[in-house]
């Protein structure tokens, strides 16, 4: 059966149903939202003297809560603009409509009643054949397809997004005995290639499978608390960056999601897994069931493990929870021997290592609470997983986690650990042992650039399901690379393409990485068909390396700083004027320098969560890497005849002026980063290289030339720069900007109008570099921006407005 989704109801339209709404609109769907009809008026519907059977009262709920939705932060939507997809109705009214939709998902209130009787109206109304799934956490799906027709059951399935859907990677797919292989497979491959997701297939036991051990995991932690005398700053700090976790780590995230979902979670683990080894651990320590009386739940309460206070002085300042105490108090800063020693070291799983063999609480933290989650996960399979990598996976994108608890162990090394873990009395499940003594010593191996994982009932290795159509950049180093330098490394991606990514911190751009950029495309030019630029770090790039510059403004190394700028700019139009396709391929922070090579790409394959932007003003210069000169390009190619061409230079000033950066894929295409029929998005990730491989070889096979250096740039001269120093002076009368900023945007405005030109002008893109960096060398050696370059390289913050 060939499915197309074009239109999806979501029933329900509280927290998870709105965004899930949303999401849909996000990538094109067009959706239906529908919610109850209220029972009651309000008081202002009474003083307008409507009656309930008026639309707008019929359909206050659905609507009250997508407008929530939509003014949340972070936004559930990529531009406002999509949420024209989306209609809201009732069920009274509007249940009928569903008729019209390839995919019906239900969002009610968690419980069972409640979900059959919607269910009833359901099989009333939706085509046969269509889609019907469930967003439950907590109620068994088979328990929701008893009694209902063969169709219903063989199109039925669970699917388990996870809160904030747009952002968090997690869906879970939860079969019933009655679901069709077909409708499985459709939702296994549609999550992944169109939602954006990490599909997880999971057996219907209580909590799935990233809950059930998330839960396990925190439960644990928060007993582990009282039994170490832990502080909740210790915990944040032993469970954050240092694990490859989220900054928020353990209870910070627990005051965003609520402390109450947690609790909810918990019971109903104790509840529905009495033979559970582990069951005493999902019963609430005193002092959460304490917190829980308080209502001192998080965010939601304005109070949880933290507490925003306001001081005498007006300052802000965050107290954290004494535990045993129950009263806030200042933060106190921890200190770890164990923590300073991983801090120099990069890779994570290296890092592991050092935290597993430290000597003081920080070390001891990690062994307790790491080998009780080994012993937890093993004894999992097979109840909630027949496959070990469904268990990293949905860890990974569900909680945020770098590494899953199997590949946490594999890189502690398995044989090592198992004695360790028996040491302080845990034991691992005995098809590890088994394992083992038959010669297998981890839960994965890379095999022609695949992927492996150990299948317990087969006991050998074999490749993860789908992963064949991804490229991962780090299984196929070791075997396809073909040169490096300490930036950066260029490696063979097959089919006559090269790869070249990044791996500075941050993915920052120095001297390293402009020689790694060159040396690709002298590689490719000669004896290969495209190139692609892209990584699998944590953000594409934070920008140029404004250490280095700073560093050589402050000797007055003029020449240097000159040179170093030029080169910059000499990559970037060789990205542009390469013989072969050049790719650019970002995802999550893309700003300044990257922002650059990718205005400067023949393609841009782009992930849906990609913040791209010119950003220079934040430190007190001009885009340097050629944006500026590609800015006013494509200002140029905006002027159409009848238009008022001085509005068209303030719009694309205004976006590097005022160093915008998109919130989304889609919104950098608005904000003019991105060009019509040169883009594409992919929205998994986990896609992004292998998609962006395929676009450079379909431009190579279409008979790809080499473009000319453009000569045809109007330039306004002095007709725009007036407008440029009338804003700027107005904006600094006015005590908006500052001095500096004025001279910022008076320089700015000076490239983008080509100089003091008398007249509109034809000029080149190098006339215009030219004047870039001449700009780009003098704010240098203003004292502010060198101020506000080393405020940012002392906080360690990206290049970011």
């Amino acid at each position: 059966m060939k499915r197309l989704i074009k239109k999806v109801a979501v029933l329900g339209s509280g927290v998870m149903g709105s965004r899930i709404a949303c999401h849909f609109a996000n990538i094109g769907v067009e959706v239906l939202l529908l919610d109850i009809a209220p029972k009651d008026l309000t008081p202002d519907e009474q003083a307008k003297g409507l009656a309930l059977d008026n639309p707008k009262v019929k359909n206050r709920i659905v609507n009250a809560a997508l407008e929530s939705a939509i003014k949340s932060n972070p936004s559930p939507v990529y531009t406002k603009a999509v949420v024209s997809r989306i209609t809201t109705g009732n069920f009274d009214d509007n249940m009928k409509d569903i008729a019209g939709c390839d995919w019906t998902i239900e969002v009610v209130v968690e419980n069972l009643d409640i979900k059959k009787k919607v269910y009833d109206q359901v099989e009333k109304f939706r085509k046969p054949g269509t889609l019907i799934t469930s967003n439950t956490s907590g109620i068994p799906i088979h328990l929701m397809a008893e009694g209902r027709s063969d169709d219903f059951k063989a199109n039925f399935c669970g699917t388990h997004f996870f809160n904030p859907p747009r952002y968090l990677r997690l869906l879970e797919i939860i079969p019933t005995p009655h679901t069709s292989a077909e409708v499985v497979d459709f939702v296994m491959h549609y999550g992944d290639k169109f939602l954006g997701k990490t599909t997880v297939l999971c057996k219907d036991t209580p909590a799935f499978i990233a809950n059930r051990v998330g839960v396990y995991s925190i439960m644990a932690l928060l007993h582990l608390v009282e039994k170490m005398d832990l502080t909740v700053e210790e915990v944040d700090k032993f469970t954050g960056p240092v694990l490859g976790r989220p900054k928020s780590a353990t209870f910070r995230t627990s005051d965003v999601v609520g402390l109450d979902t947690m609790i909810n979670v918990a019971n109903g683990l104790y509840n529905n897994l009495p033979n559970d080894k582990a069951h005493d651990l999902f019963v609430l320590p005193e002092y959460v069931k304490k917190m829980a009386e308080n209502k001192w739940l998080g965010d939601k309460t304005k109070q949880g493990f933290y507490k925003k206070v306001k001081n005498a002085d007006g300052s802000s300042e965050i107290l954290a929870l004494d535990l045993k105490t129950l009263e806030y108090k200042p933060q106190i800063k921890v200190k770890s021997a164990t923590l300073d020693a991983t801090k120099p070291v990069e890779n994570l799983r290296e890092r592991m290592k050092v935290y597993a063999k430290g000597t003081d609480k920080a070390g001891e933290f990690f062994r307790t609470s790491f080998y009780g989650l080994f012993e937890y996960v093993s004894d999992r399979i097979p109840e909630i997983s027949d496959e070990l990598y469904r268990i990293d996976d949905a860890l990974r994108a569900g909680f945020g986690w770098e590494l899953g608890p199997f590949e946490v162990w594999d890189a502690l090394g398995i044989k090592y650990t198992v004695a360790k873990m028996k040491e302080k009395g845990n034991e691992a499940a005995a098809w590890v042992h088994e394992m083992l003594d038959a010669g297998n010593e981890t839960f994965y191996k890379v095999e022609n650039g695949l992927k492996l994982y150990y299948d317990i009932p087969t006991k050998s290795y074999k490749a993860i399901p789908g992963t064949q159509s991804f490229i991962v950049l780090d299984n196929i180093r070791a075997n396809k690379t073909i040169w490096k330098n300490s930036g950066t490394t260029i490696t063979d991606l097959g089919d006559g393409i090269l790869n070249l990514e990044f791996h500075t911190k941050m993915n920052t751009i120095g001297a390293e990485v402009l020689q790694g950029i060159n040396k690709a495309i002298d590689l490719a030019e000669k004896d290969y068909r495209g190139l692609v630029i892209g990584n699998d770090g944590a953000n594409f790039s934070a920008g140029a390396n404004v250490g280095m510059i700073f560093m050589m403004a402050v000797e007055q190394e003029w020449d240097e700083v000159n040179m170093a700028v030029k080169m910059f700019q000499n990559t970037s139009m060789r990205i542009r004027y390469s013989s072969i396709p050049v790719v650019v391929a970002p995802h999550n922070l893309t700003l300044g320098g990257g922002c650059e090579f990718c205005l400067h790409a023949d393609h841009v394959q782009l992930n849906a969560e990609t913040y791209m932007g010119l950003v220079e003003f934040g430190v007190g210069l001009i885009p340097g890497g050629g944006g500026t000169k590609e800015f006013t390009l494509r200002t140029s190619d905006e002027f159409k005849e009848g238009q008022i061409e001085q509005n068209i230079l303030k719009d694309r000033f205004l976006t590097i002026g005022m160093a915008k950066v998109s919130t989304s894929a889609a919104e950098a295409y608005d904000l003019g980063y991105l060009l019509k029929d040169k883009y594409s998005i992919s929205m998994n990730r986990s896609r992004l290289i292998a998609d962006a491989k395929e676009k450079a070889i379909e431009l190579a096979d279409a008979g790809y030339t080499q473009p000319a250096h453009r000569k045809d740039i109007k330039v306004l001269g002095k007709a725009g720069l007036g407008m440029v120093y009338i804003g700027a002076n107005s904006m600094y009368s006015g005590h908006y900007i500052s001095e500096h900023d004025k001279k910022i945007s008076e320089k700015l405005g000076y490239v983008m109008c080509g100089g003091d030109l008398s007249s509109p002008t034809l000029v080149t893109e190098q006339y215009l570099l030219d004047l870039e960096r001449e700009a780009f060398l003098s704010l240098c050696g203003e004292r502010k921006t060198l101020e506000r370059i080393q405020s940012i390289i002392t906080k360690g913050k990206p290049l970011r407005n």
